[in-house]
This record gives C-alpha cells, sequence and structure tokens, in this order.
C-alpha cells in the first residue's frame, strides 16, 4: 500500500472535521514513512499518536454529534468504539514485537475512508444545519473557533 491520497468525495461539509479526516490521513501516511525507513521506533511513535488522535477526534464528533441532536448518535459510537477494540489489538501486537505496519494501514486506509463516506456523510447535514444555527447566535463561531483552536490547532 503506497500513500494515501484525500479525495474530494471524503469531505463532510464541516471544516473541523475535514480538517481533523486529513490529519488522521497524514498520520497514516507518516506511519508509511516510518516502515519504509525501517524504522520500528518511528513506527511505534506514530502509531501511539495515531490512537491518541484519533480518540481525541471521535470523542470530539461524538460530543457534537449529540449536541447536534443527530438521533444516532449512540450506533456511531458503537462504531467508533468497535474500531477502537481493533486498532488497540493491533498496537498490542505491535508492543508484543509483531510486525503489524502493513495490516494496520491497510485497515486504517480502508475503514477511514468507508466510514466517511458512509457513517460520517450521514451525519453531515443535521450537525451543519446545528452548526450554523450556533454560529449566528454565538458572534459567527468565535467561542467555537477559538475553543477548536485550544483542542487541535
Amino acid at each position: 500500500m503506497g500513500l494515501l491520497i484525500w479525495q474530494d468525495d471524503l469531505d463532510t461539509g464541516i471544516d473541523v472535521i475535514d480538517a481533523q479526516h486529513r490529519r488522521i490521513v497524514e498520520m497514516i501516511n507518516q506511519l508509511h514513512a516510518a516502515q519504509q525507513r525501517g524504522s520500528r521506533d518511528g513506527v511505534g511513535e506514530v502509531i501511539a499518536e495515531l490512537v491518541d488522535y484519533t480518540l481525541s477526534h471521535f470523542a470530539f464528533e461524538e460530543e457534537l454529534l449529540e449536541e447536534a441532536g443527530y438521533p444516532f448518535t449512540a450506533a456511531h459510537r458503537r462504531v467508533h468504539e468497535v474500531f477502537i477494540k481493533r486498532v488497540s489489538e493491533y498496537r498490542l501486537r505491535f508492543d508484543a514485537g509483531e510486525d503489524i505496519a502493513d495490516e494496520l494501514k491497510t485497515l486504517l486506509s480502508r475503514w477511514l475512508f468507508n466510514h466517511i463516506r458512509n457513517d460520517d456523510k450521514a451525519y453531515s447535514q443535521t450537525v451543519r444545519r446545528h452548526l450554523d444555527a450556533f454560529s449566528r447566535t454565538h458572534q459567527h463561531g468565535s467561542w467555537l473557533n477559538r475553543t477548536l483552536s485550544r483542542l487541535f490547532g
């Protein structure tokens, strides 16, 4: 598997979510680069960062869905939980000395792109409406922008 390239059909129309998704793609590409260099330590660092960032992204996304009143938030959360469990198993295997980089890259890229195109696109209209209303009510989103910059800047 080569480097991943962001495709326009992955955009949800929610800038903050799209930026986070793009960052995850960058990290998958960093995983590929560390693997190509033959750097086990580098692979381990990228895996740790990728898992931590993905957990933060999921928590942010789930909170946003809940705030927006998305009716399938609980189901979306369960999808995230199953994915986290799978990735955690890969992390354990890596820590035990296995070379899981190829498997993990394949899982991450397929799952991420499929998840965005299906599950995330399903909530995008609800969340965009919520954020638009929030922005109009709160000085064009100044609080949201400050919070996002602090958390993900």
